[in-house]
């Protein structure tokens, strides 16, 4: 007969038959190591066009990667650094130098017992030194304190010219300290200008420098952010006015002259023989 029985299990229940076709397919596992191995090669592809993709200016240009120079250089150890700064660097496309009087047009800075400001003595010394650089055929600008010409400034070189406290501090506070910005664009040039004035300053004047009075008030001076990111500038305190008040207010020319000294040696235009103090 064509009608079978269903097939009984021992459990008594049916069965239905299976079509003579059917294919009973096994499923296929997932292979974690095979998954694994294509994911670390995706990655190794994109990670590879990416390095070859970033410009290396991105690194080479960077504040960290330029900042060793200003670390590692010895700020009195000869001119190497500057004879790697061509003069177009320094210079710009500017004949011209900028002198603020510390506080002039702000505010009387420090005031002495006797009556003597810090602003007078700024002025006058910064005035001498505007004198000097004129007399060398150079285009100077005489500066306030906030002046608003220093917005965009565009100069050769900035220099601004401050006294420190009349206050009696310690036998050892006598002496003079320059800051410059770290910040600056061009930081070989900006470190090659705080040791032009630092060097040329000592010798002259004679006055050590006093690296433990640099204040964040002068390493974040305001004309830093001021001036054209392309003008190297300076801050200056020329001695204190305590210990140092009688050479400041006798000696005020050659005071002038180490600061001219330091500016002349920055734009390579040295004098053969810098004045010495006595």
């Amino acid at each position: 007969m064509d009608d079978q029985p269903p097939v009984v299990q021992p459990n008594n229940s049916p069965v239905e038959p299976v079509e003579k076709d059917q294919k009973h397919k096994k499923p296929i596992g997932f292979n974690f190591w095979q998954g694994f191995s294509t994911v670390l090669a995706a990655a190794f592809i994109v990670a590879t066009l990416f390095t070859l993709w970033t410009p290396g200016s991105l690194v080479e240009s960077s504040l960290e990667a330029r900042l060793p120079l200003v670390l590692d250089a010895d700020p009195l150890e000869g001119d190497n650094l500057a004879e790697n700064i061509p003069d177009s660097e320094i210079e710009g496309d500017w004949e011209r130098i900028g002198i603020v009087a510390g506080h002039y047009g702000h505010d009387s800075g420090a005031v002495c017992p006797n009556g003597v400001t810090e602003v007078e003595l700024n002025l006058k010394i910064a005035t001498i030194v505007q004198k000097m650089l004129a007399d060398m055929d150079f285009e100077v600008d005489l500066l306030q304190e906030f002046d608003p010409r220093l917005w965009g400034y565009q100069a050769a070189v900035l220099v601004s010219i401050h006294l420190d406290s009349c206050e009696y501090i310690n036998d050892l506070a006598t002496g003079f300290k320059v800051a410059t910005a770290l910040a600056a664009q061009d930081l070989p040039a900006s470190q090659k200008l705080a040791r032009c004035l630092s060097d040329r300053y000592g010798e002259v004047t004679g006055l050590p420098y006093h690296a433990g009075s640099v204040t964040p008030d002068m390493t974040y001076y305001h004309a830093f952010s001021e001036v054209d990111p392309k003008t190297p500038a300076a801050i200056i305190e020329a001695g204190f006015m305590n210990l140092d008040f009688q050479f400041i207010t006798e000696e005020t020319e050659t005071v002038a002259e180490g600061i001219v000294a330091g500016i002349l040696c920055f734009l390579d235009k040295d004098l053969d023989q810098p004045n010495q103090a006595p």
